[in-house]
């Protein structure tokens, strides 16, 4: 099995804890809409220092610039940070940008639901084309030069991943 959908099947509780957690705000409203990405950036900025670090990835765009500009807008600094430690092996930093970049595509969903005038350049930040297939494309390819070990440290880099993100979600 290929290592992104290994990562997909075995991740797949745990992220749908994670879109239970914050599926508790109402998007359509300034508050609730400021504290899910409150929740939010107690996560992004430490798991994107830990994708910054590592420079086996392939190329990706931060989003914690656009996190923080629209809590700017909505008069909200960005929040501490949540303790993070990745996971060790060379196929953790793998997991864990699995579930950065795959948040992506669910954001996209997400900024629809966005009241009117509020800002949602984060969660408007889609993939270019073919960026996300070129993600998976990569990861794959690295699960199978990796071996068996680099794909237990990306099963564990991916459940730390929604680990941070179900703790922000609670904290909120």
């Amino acid at each position: 099995m290929h290592a992104s959908a290994l990562l997909r099947e075995t991740t797949r509780a745990a992220h749908e804890q994670v879109d239970a957690a914050f599926a508790r705000f109402d998007l359509a409203d300034r508050d609730s809409y400021a504290a899910m990405l409150v929740a939010h950036a107690r996560a992004l900025p430490v798991a994107e220092a830990a994708m910054a670090a590592a420079p086996a990835l392939p190329r990706w765009r931060p989003r914690t610039p656009l996190l923080a500009q629209d809590l700017a807008d909505l008069g909200r600094p960005l929040p501490p940070q949540l303790p993070f430690a990745l996971p060790q092996g060379p196929g953790a930093i793998a997991g864990l940008a699995y579930v950065v970049e795959g948040s992506r595509l669910g954001g996209v969903y997400l900024a629809r639901q966005v009241g009117a005038g509020l800002p949602a350049r984060y969660l408007s930040a889609a993939h270019e084309k073919g960026e996300w297939r070129a993600f998976l494309a990569w990861l794959d390819q690295a699960g199978e030069a990796g071996g068996p070990g680099w794909i237990e440290a990306a099963l564990a880099g991916a459940a730390a991943g929604f680990a941070l993100y179900q703790q922000a979600a609670e904290a909120a």
